[in-house]
């Protein structure tokens, strides 16, 4: 489960045709843009509850 936890955003990071487009934009910015910028609190939470399992 834990792997599980860090595997998913790498994939998701990784998938670029999942996010090469550019609507729908949000405050001006292109979705490829907040996409990533959403990537980064997302894995850090997917990290956080990798290590918060492993120490259990």
């Amino acid at each position: 489960m834990k792997l599980l936890l860090l595997f998913v955003p790498c994939v998701i990071a990784l998938w670029v045709p999942l996010y090469n487009f550019e609507p729908p934009a949000l405050f001006g910015l292109p979705f490829f843009y907040w996409f990533q910028l959403l990537m980064i609190p997302l894995s850090a939470v997917a990290i956080f509850a990798a290590d918060r399992i492993g120490k259990i």
